[in-house]
């Protein structure tokens, strides 16, 4: 487990990023964490008391990374950017597992079951994030659903995502 203290940011301007809010993590912690890496890794651990898991931590250049604070994780801490937080840091390498529900779908379509199993592990992780993030039950069927289709059509996660924008437009 390696400690630091940070500020929280927000991007103003900078593309994809923008509007998010995250903690600079310096390249001699991020190595103190997983030596001689240089691409995205997977955190658990604390800020200030709240803890999270399955996080990421993202290159930005220069060796240094960056853990975006998602709405849980802002609300959990209540405070605002600019403000100084304790970060508990620690590597996780805990398996994603998929949800019971998009396995039983799947295990009723050969097709897309087999495209799925295809995937590399963290192209899985893509649409399980996805369907796992579902906050009601008519969304986690709706995501469920839309995995299959895609699938059945051999679509990554992206093509997935933008169908679903082009059908919102």
């Amino acid at each position: 487990m390696v400690t630091m203290d940070g500020t929280i940011e927000k991007f103003a301007s900078a593309g994809e990023k923008t509007g998010w809010t995250y903690i600079r993590i310096p390249f001699e912690i991020a190595q103190q964490l997983n030596p001689g890496n240089k691409k995205t890794f997977r955190v658990k651990g604390k800020v200030d008391k709240s803890p999270f898991e399955m996080v990421s931590l993202l290159p930005m250049g220069g060796g240094d990374f960056i853990m975006t604070l998602n709405a849980r994780i802002r609300k959990s801490i209540r405070k605002p950017v600019g403000e100084k937080v304790r970060v508990h840091l620690t590597i996780d390498k805990d398996p994603i597992e998929p949800p019971s529900d998009l396995m039983q779908c799947l295990a009723d379509e050969p097709k897309a079951m087999m495209r799925f199993q295809s995937l590399t592990a963290s192209h899985r992780n893509y649409f399980i994030n996805w369907i796992k993030s579902a906050k009601t039950t008519p969304t986690l069927a709706k995501r469920i659903a839309a995995t299959i289709h895609a699938l059945e059509y051999n679509w990554d996660f992206g093509q997935l995502i933008r169908s679903l924008k082009k059908k919102d437009s």
